[in-house]
């Protein structure tokens, strides 16, 4: 099917057409006319939306749905279609599943589901065997299968040499090695930030500590044996200036921090609502303060949602024996659109596809289409009811956000909320 997109202001500054409100006429998938004003042919469908915007596709680095193995949490199908009407045209998803993507054939499976879609999917593959730390899994077999980096989701490496391995072999096919940053020795059986709440809250603590140990120690491996590496949802002061020095070195690395963290404190757990229970924990007002400068000065690559489904039986239960994580595809703009502004949000939500090795798409004639649509104004209430995802273990009911998503053309389709 053929579009027209009718008055849309275009925000994509490697754009001729940025800050301008334009008709984009899209045929076969490709931008064939920008103009003030395109004539609608008879073959054309119209696409008039409220105070259209258009970007670039938006890129999350960090989604876990279910299929296969958890699919009361979320299938692929339904999980691809909640990414689309929250304006994501690609998506990294990760291998948390049963069983653990950690083969070619795994990865396949996760690409033939997810084919002919308008989203489009990366894999991560396991950097170890069933995600357990001990030998690495068959990285160079999941790459040729179409697996985009390796770590094994929210489990971090506590064998140094594996992971001075894991860069050192990547090495030969250019491939980005993840590493969660926890010292589980540290953080023990904690399960929120430790400091003055956690005490008065009667909750076990992980210390900021734990974290940073663990970026200092891969941050020294990674100057010894060099590659590529991703630390994700980084959540604490000290890890933005561990990583912001790695950078001045010439270190290829690169870093996330979520949407939750820049956005909610360790203070939300005052109501015991496992909602809030992710990992890493939620931090101090000064960990958020010192992650939003490390966006700003770019310290931080990306950001991620860290969508996480969770079923209702292992999410709304006793907070210390609940699951971590929190689903947010579906506010990632409006939180941080109402945080950091229009312009900073979608830099923040294209970027990291260069640092994943994923092909962007400006916004020009005769270029693919790849392009998200939203409108960037409106501040609203994030409800139950704006809950898209089958599970429903949202940390922002009750949240400002700015904004909405009318959702996304890729792919030669088109998804609209």
């Amino acid at each position: 099917m053929n579009f027209i997109l009718k008055a849309a202001t275009v925000i994509d500054p490697t754009s001729p057409f940025h800050q301008q409100t334009v008709d984009i006429l899209i045929e076969e998938g490709i931008i064939t006319d920008i103009n003030t004003t395109i004539a609608v042919k008879n073959n054309v469908k119209e696409i008039k939306l409220d105070n259209l915007h258009v970007s670039q596709g938006w890129f999350d680095s960090s989604v876990s749905f279910g299929e296969p193995g958890y699919e009361e949490r979320e299938t692929i199908d339904h999980g691809l279609s909640v990414a689309a009407k929250s304006g994501f045209t690609d998506i990294a998803l990760n291998p948390n599943t049963l069983p653990i993507t950690d083969t070619s054939a795994s990865i396949g499976f996760l690409t033939g589901k997810a084919r002919n879609n308008a989203v489009n999917v990366y894999p991560i593959g396991a950097l170890t065997v069933k995600s357990e730390g001990v030998d690495l899994a068959e990285l160079y077999d999941m790459q040729q299968a179409g697996a985009i980096a390796f770590g094994d989701y929210k489990k971090a490496i506590q064998n140094p040499n594996l992971l001075k391995i894991a860069l050192l072999y990547s090495q030969n096919f250019d491939g980005l090695v993840l590493s969660f940053p926890q010292e589980n020795s540290i953080a023990g059986k904690g399960v929120m930030n430790e400091e003055e709440r956690s005490t008065l809250l009667g909750l076990k603590g992980i210390p900021a500590l734990a974290e940073e140990l663990q970026v200092a120690r891969d941050l020294f491996l990674l100057e010894y044996a060099g590659g590529k590496l991703h630390i994700p949802t980084i959540s604490t002061a000290k890890s933005v200036a561990l990583i912001k020095e790695a950078k001045s070195k010439g270190l290829q690395i690169s870093c996330s921090a979520s949407v939750h963290h820049l956005s909610l404190t360790d203070a939300e757990l005052e109501s015991f609502d496992s909602n809030y229970k992710v990992l890493p924990p939620l931090r101090t007002q000064k960990d958020v303060d010192a992650l939003l400068k490390g966006i700003k000065d770019g310290t931080i690559d990306m950001v991620t949602s860290d969508h996480q489904p969770i079923d209702i039986e292992h999410k709304k239960v006793e907070f210390d024996s609940a699951e971590y994580g929190t689903i947010g595809l579906e506010n990632a703009f409006g939180t941080l659109n109402n945080i950091l502004g229009v312009e900073k949000t979608i830099s923040l939500l294209t970027k990291g596809k260069e640092i994943f090795g994923i092909q962007t798409g400006i916004i020009d004639k005769d270029n693919k289409a790849n392009i998200s649509l939203f409108n960037p104004e409106g501040a609203a209430i994030f409800t139950e009811n704006d809950i898209l995802s089958t599970s429903k273990n949202s940390a922002f009911v009750g949240k400002t956000v700015k904004g909405t998503s009318y959702g996304i053309i890729a792919n030669w389709k088109i998804v609209l909320k």
